[in-house]
């Protein structure tokens, strides 16, 4: 007796198709892309941008599929042999739902993922191409009849050989006719052929859902104009974020515009988080503003109004500060009017101990005997000039005199007693000059002392012009040993300035100044952080 083998129709068929076109980056931080093909024949190709690549890579794919056979009736899914998490249950408690399986005709679907990164074409099933969200049908196979167990072990011989006797059916009483004849095969009618399941569609949403704020914003939000301002407050934070240099006063905007969005947000559902996120917000937005003013060289002066600083930024403002402490510990000769020589030549020099001088630069300060202090700066040492002190006072524009001063010239690692770049060199010269050459203080006739004290004050006060940190007033040691005069001294000196409209408020009490800068001096002035 012979045994047949029977093989099942699984096992024989052939497994499906399945290709992948990818998009990735072509290098380190450049745009350029680099579009791939799993087919062997298919060359990389480098593209200049993310967008051409997405294009070229959809053609590419499309050119395959145009060129590609249909779908296979007796292909099994690609997805399958790939053991994909559709057909692979995990082990484990929280798995519940069960393997899915396999049904339909054979299609040729593409999926992709949401990025835009991949495309993969892939013969499967039509359940296996409903699972997959993303999935588009491009070609249906014909559908097969019912399965025939035989077809395993038939192959492709052709039909199966004639029974050794002969068949009855028991739909009669006569023999059968030669040949293999079945009786459920005539009386029942051939399968119709199955339909494609339709993808499952995803779930309607009622209303746009974003987030802020680490806080989802709820569909449903009423009304729809607080919805959509908080779901396009999130998108601009999330784009700022993106930014490569920070634009404070676009934050001030934005936290400003949050907090109005989550005041109204408290009102809608009554929740005291959002009321207290509201107050954090405009907090936030204050900050900012400040910060932005301050770095701009703007301070608030009264409700809607600020003031443009000649010297823009807490940077700056630093760097006047460090020229006056320096000239106050390396003054070469004793006196006001040296002192204040000294402050200017410096401000000349500051980088590489070189400069250039004209005489009205030096005419125009309140000095008594110009020519006699120069000359003591250059006997000291701390100056040089090519010529005579009669010749720098009578140079002009067009023929200025080099001047030096050793002592701050780079040592031999380059490095100097200012850290400061050469365009911060001449903004600091000319904030100097515009406080000491103050058409008021000119008109005033006031001396060398009154200067100085100008330039102390105006680094020594808050953003809106109050004398000291925090408005609580200048020490008067501070301001004698810088303006070199005796502590009896300083109390005329603060007239003289409240007379010329500098100061305002002033008042000497308790070994301190206060007050506050007038209005109209505010732009030279160098607030304290």
């Amino acid at each position: 007796m012979t045994v047949e083998g029977t093989v099942s129709g699984l096992e024989e068929r052939v497994v499906g198709r399945a290709w992948m076109v990818r998009l990735d980056p072509a290098d380190r931080g450049g745009a350029a892309v680099r579009v791939s093909c799993g087919r062997p024949a298919c060359a990389p190709q480098v593209l200049p941008s993310a967008a051409v690549g997405r294009t070229a890579a959809v053609a590419h794919l499309a050119t395959h599929l145009r060129a590609a056979p249909g779908p296979r009736p007796g292909a099994s899914c690609a997805c399958r042999a790939e053991e994909c998490h559709t057909h692979v249950r995990a082990d484990g408690p929280r798995d519940r739902a069960p393997a899915l399986r396999c049904g339909g005709p054979v299609v040729l679907a593409v999926i992709n993922d949401r990025q835009g990164r991949w495309w993969q074409a892939l013969e499967c099933c039509a359940r296996c191409a409903a699972a997959h969200p993303s999935a588009k049908i491009v070609a249906t196979a014909p559908a097969a009849a019912g399965p025939d167990p035989t077809a395993g072990a038939r192959g492709a011989a052709g039909p199966p050989p004639a029974p050794v006797g002969p068949h009855f059916s028991h739909a009669s009483s006569s023999p059968a006719p030669a040949g293999p004849h079945f009786s459920h095969a005539s009386s029942s009618p051939a399968p119709a052929p199955r339909a494609v399941p339709a993808p499952r569609p995803k779930p309607r949403r009622k209303g746009r859902t974003g987030k802020i704020a680490q806080r989802f914003v709820p569909y449903d939000l009423h009304p729809v104009a607080l919805r959509d301002e908080l779901i396009e407050l999130g998108d601009l934070f999330r784009a700022y974020q993106q930014l490569p240099e920070p634009d404070l006063e676009q934050l001030a905007e934005l936290h400003a515009r949050k907090a109005k969005a989550f005041r109204t947000w408290a009102e809608v559902t009554g929740e005291t988080e959002l009321r207290l996120d509201a107050q954090r917000a405009e907090q936030a937005a204050a900050a900012a503003l400040l910060q932005h003013q301050q770095r701009t060289g703007q301070s608030p002066v009264g409700e809607g109004e600020v003031t443009n600083r000649l010297l823009p930024g807490l940077t700056q403002w630093e760097h006047a500060r460090t020229v006056l402490a320096h000239v106050a510990e390396h003054t070469p000769l004793p006196g006001p009017e040296a002192r204040l020589m000294t402050v200017m030549l410096t401000l000349r020099s500051a980088l590489t101990g070189t400069g250039n001088l004209v005489g009205q630069d030096v005419r125009g300060l309140p000095l008594t005997d110009p020519e006699e202090l120069i000359e003591r700066l250059v006997d000291s040492g701390w100056l040089s000039i090519p010529g005579t002190a009669d010749d720098l006072l009578e140079s002009r524009p067009e023929s200025p005199t080099p001047i030096t001063i050793p002592s701050l010239m780079p040592d031999d690692d380059g490095q100097g007693p200012f850290d400061f770049g050469r365009k911060t060199r001449p903004k600091l010269s000319g904030w100097a000059q515009r406080v000491v050459g103050d058409k008021k203080l000119r008109k005033k006739k006031t001396g060398a002392a009154t200067r100085l004290l100008a330039l102390a004050l105006a680094v020594r006060t808050t953003t809106d012009g109050r004398l000291g940190p925090e408005g609580e007033g200048v020490d008067l040691a501070v301001l004698t040993s810088w303006c070199a005069v005796e502590p009896d001294e300083l109390e005329p000196l603060v007239e003289q300035l409240t007379v010329a409209d500098w100061l305002e408020e002033a008042a000497v009490a308790d070994g301190r100044l206060t007050g506050r800068l007038a209005e109209r001096v505010l732009q030279v002035s160098c607030p304290l952080p």
